[in-house]
């Protein structure tokens, strides 16, 4: 099984709050483990104009703003950018399916910085990580829901949506969702 390009949508009885009707997307996903990022946490307390001046980097006046995000607990300090596919760094860009790619480097804070970079794009502080088989035994646990990813979603403004909007398009209605797992 690669999920490598899907989101997971959290179910109802997720034991984690820190992954409480979250949506994240798997950048990658092997037999080795995964690595996602959370897409729909924001942090309001940190401004991308603001983390630009933290870094240093100079920004043209009237930039867009860049929602940052809470990409999940691992590596809370490390940033990643989640962008569409029309935009690569000359290093440390990493495709993911669906016409979407992830940046690790500062070269794409500066890109932004200058109104250079990617047409769409977030900044996720930390990531989601699992271990060799850890994602798949959530999946079997029902903590997760997996779908297709779609860059209208991802990059939706709307946070607080995304995981009713990701529920909507697999045609669920999040009140018939339960709490409680089962099997047939």
């Amino acid at each position: 099984m690669n999920l490598s390009g899907k989101i997971l949508i959290a179910m109802p009885a997720m034991g984690d709050p820190r992954f409480e009707k979250s949506v994240v997307l798997l950048c990658s996903h092997s037999d080795q483990g995964a690595l996602g990022l959370i897409v729909n946490k924001p942090l309001p307390e940190l401004a991308f104009s603001e983390l630009l001046d933290q870094l240093g980097i100079a920004r043209d006046q009237g930039i867009k703003a860049v929602p940052v995000q809470y990409g999940g607990p691992v590596e809370q300090g490390r940033g990643f950018v989640l962008h569409g596919a029309d935009w690569h760094a000359s290093t440390g860009t990493m495709d993911v399916v669906g016409g979407l790619a992830m940046t690790a480097t500062q070269e794409v804070l500066a890109a932004l910085a200058r109104g250079q970079g990617p047409a769409r794009a977030l900044l996720a502080l930390g990531y989601a990580g699992w271990g060799a088989g850890q994602l798949e035994a959530e999946i079997a646990r029902n903590d997760w829901l997996t779908a297709d990813a779609t860059p209208d979603l991802i990059f939706a403004s709307d946070n607080g949506g995304k995981w009713a909007g990701a529920l909507a398009q697999m045609r669920i209605d999040p009140l018939t969702l339960s709490a409680s797992a089962g099997r047939a």
